[in-house]
């Protein structure tokens, strides 16, 4: 997949494919949606809203881990993507970098969480069915895995902010398509 140039002369990122596209903003979304959600938890005072809250949190989590897997395979079946035209080395190994450390934080984070639930005695839920636990419930380990999930998630943060910055850098400073080359895209 080779760059071309449109008509004001800017390079242009080859198209990436429409199903790594589309998992890119499930992600996100998924990604917000548990945000939200624990962060307005911490806000309400009615238990049973609090609850409900959680549970959004547990399944947009469950969600981000099945869109991990199915990231994966899509990933695997696209091959190696087309780095916009010049870029350097450097910056194509920091690219490497950042997107291995999102992609083991988009495992590890909802991992933490249901090992959270489990180990606080909290049963985990999708669509109604309760998950297998994966650790025992114990009030020492919660509270580990507690600062574990919080502080993967301000990592995570971090890490989603350095990779819309670089976006952005692409977008406005190299102009280079990649910003484009990852926004849905009708087929012509």
């Amino acid at each position: 997949m080779a760059t071309s140039t449109d008509s004001a002369g800017n390079t242009t990122a080859p198209a990436r494919p429409r199903r790594l596209v589309l998992v890119h903003w499930l992600t996100v979304l998924c990604l917000l949606g548990a945000a939200i959600a624990i962060l307005t938890r911490d806000e309400v005072s009615a238990r049973a809203a609090r609850q409900w809250l959680l549970e959004f949190h547990r399944h947009f989590g469950l969600f981000v881990l099945a869109l991990f897997f199915i990231r994966l395979v899509v990933r695997a079946r696209a091959g190696a993507l087309a780095s916009p035209g010049d870029t350097s080395i450097v910056a194509r190994a920091a690219a490497a970098l950042v997107h291995t450390a999102l992609y083991v934080l988009l495992l590890v984070q909802p991992l933490l969480g249901w090992a959270l639930s489990n180990a606080q005695d909290k049963p985990v839920h999708l669509f109604g069915l309760t998950l297998p636990a994966l650790v025992a419930a114990d009030e020492d380990r919660a509270d580990t895995l507690q600062t574990w999930h919080t502080n993967v998630a301000w990592l995570l943060l971090a890490l989603i902010v350095l990779h819309v910055l670089a976006a952005l850098w692409h977008h406005f400073v190299r102009r280079d398509g990649l910003l484009r080359a990852m926004w849905w895209q009708r087929r012509r």
